[in-house]
């Protein structure tokens, strides 16, 4: 890049790649996998971990108390992510052989398993095939904050950790209707959910250790030690409230498990609002460019100021604008892709509204390299959109803008010097709602991650829900 020249034009595919594939996250992976691994040959052992497939895959804890309904949760979740479900039981169950008869010793004397056994048993079943390449879900473990932090010195710390919990009352309740299927393994209330099979029914058994007495002393030691486990995952634990309706828990759950956590890596906004006229986009630029300090790109704005600036892209739309046909996207993309590789968007980011209108824009826009990371459809009521817009007056005289019904004039002299832009007229309010309807399915096509915001709202209340998407990561699609 030759620094002499001004402006200074940066092409943007290297931020994209990086981004795209995210290079920065990858580099503290493999860090950190290094420093848990200690491996003796290093090189080796990151061509192995480079050489995966794909290492974001769920890696769940799900805790609560007794009858939290921790067990419906965790196959839910592994229904839909198609992870393994880990239990204590099926750990012990399918380790080692002679991992499994020592840890058996403890059970059948009524011991706890000592905790570094739990660690081997946990870490052989985290290395088979299922757990690498789908990811786990692991079901009421740890139990102790001494059982958390021996996983977390050994490396296991989960990216999600979801704790249950409800009044005590509402588990001694649960736990007296308890059933379990022996054959399936399900668990059924005999109360909120009771199988529909008469056969099931039948074979179904109450669970020991579930009378009132026994319940309560195991409520007493999980919130014994509950506050440290949560101590321990401070950064990535959710409690959810296990009283309401099973399918409204895993809701819950689910869209916290498509949370993903806020990276490091460098992050340059590049947002795009789309949305019909006078749905608020350019007031929702101004003020994403004054909090955040991007560069507010309207592309209106750009095509008037290099006709004023004469040049040669300005004097060709010039021709078109006289003529009133419009602009050729070629002759608009070349005015945009000069303002968007400029420094200050490339290092600070933009926010650009007014373009694309149809999808073969928007591809353009990608093929040029600036694709966005942020897109989010400002979606109002057409009725809504007439009421903002026809009803909008300027004074001629001093250039302030009105609205007849939200901030009228006055003065009966203001009023009645107030005149219409004649874009303003309900038909054509009306033809350009009707062309922006035409495109907005193919422009929801082509930017998939694109969120739909309720902007028939106040202005602010708006500018909070988009924040709240630019400062978070995007969910994840299991």
């Amino acid at each position: 890049m030759d620094q002499t020249k001004r402006p200074l034009l940066i092409p943007p595919e290297f931020a994209n790649y990086a981004e795209k594939n995210g290079v920065f996250d990858m580099y503290k992976k493999l860090l950190e996998q290094l420093i848990i691994n200690k491996p003796e040959d290093p090189i080796a052992f990151l061509i192995e971990q480079l050489k995966r497939e794909n290492d974001d895959v769920p890696q769940v804890i799900i805790l609560g108390p007794p009858a939290s309904g921790k067990r419906s949760i965790a196959k839910l979740v592994c229904a839909k992510t198609r992870a393994a479900h880990l239990t204590m039981e099926n750990l012990v169950a399918e380790a080692e052989v002679d991992v499994k008869e020592q840890a058996e010793q403890f059970i059948s004397r009524k011991q706890a398993v000592p905790d570094r056994l739990w660690l081997r048993i946990i870490q052989s079943r985290m290395k088979l095939f299922d757990c690498v390449k789908k990811g786990w879900v692991l079901e009421g473990f740890p139990q102790t904050r001494d059982q958390a932090q021996v996983l977390q010195e050994n490396g296991i710390y989960p990216k999600h950790c979801i704790i249950l919990e409800a009044p005590d009352t509402v588990f001694i309740e649960r736990a007296a209707g308890k059933r379990f299927d022996r054959v399936t393994g399900d668990v059924y209330h005999t109360t909120f959910d009771w199988p529909t099979s008469s056969i099931v029914q039948a074979r179904l058994e109450e669970v020991v250790g579930n009378t009132e007495e026994e319940i309560v002393n195991r409520l007493v030691n999980y919130h014994r030690y509950i506050d440290g486990i949560r101590r321990c995952f401070s950064t990535v634990f959710k409690t959810i409230n296990a009283d309401q309706p099973k399918a409204d828990v895993f809701s819950q759950a689910y869209t916290f498990l498509c949370s993903q956590p806020r990276t490091n890596a460098p992050h340059t906004p590049r947002i795009i609002l789309l949305g019909p006229t006078g749905s608020g986009k350019g007031v929702q630029a101004a003020l994403l460019a004054s909090k955040y300090n991007i560069v507010k790109v309207s592309c209106g704005q750009l095509i008037k100021q290099a006709i004023v600036d004469e040049k040669k892209s300005g004097l060709a739309a010039k021709n078109y604008i006289e003529k009133h046909f419009p602009i050729p996207d070629n002759i608009v993309m070349s005015i945009l892709k000069e303002r968007l590789s400029q420094l200050d968007c490339v290092t600070r980011g933009w926010v650009l509204h007014g373009y694309p209108r149809t999808r073969d824009q928007g591809e353009q826009l990608q093929r040029a390299g600036f694709t966005p990371n942020r897109i989010f459809f400002l979606d109002v009521p057409n009725d809504s959109v007439l009421e903002r817009l026809t009803l909008r007056r300027t004074d001629p005289v001093t250039g302030d803008r009105f609205h007849l019904l939200y901030n009228p004039p006055l003065s009966l002299e203001v009023k009645e010097r107030l005149e219409q832009h004649p874009t303003d007229n309900e038909d054509e309010v009306r033809r350009r709602l009707a062309m922006y309807h035409l495109e907005v399915e193919e422009l929801g096509d082509l930017y998939v991650d694109g969120q739909h915001v309720n902007a028939d709202q106040d202005p602010h209340t708006v500018f909070e829900c988009l924040e709240s998407v630019i400062v978070n990561p995007l969910p994840k699609r299991f």
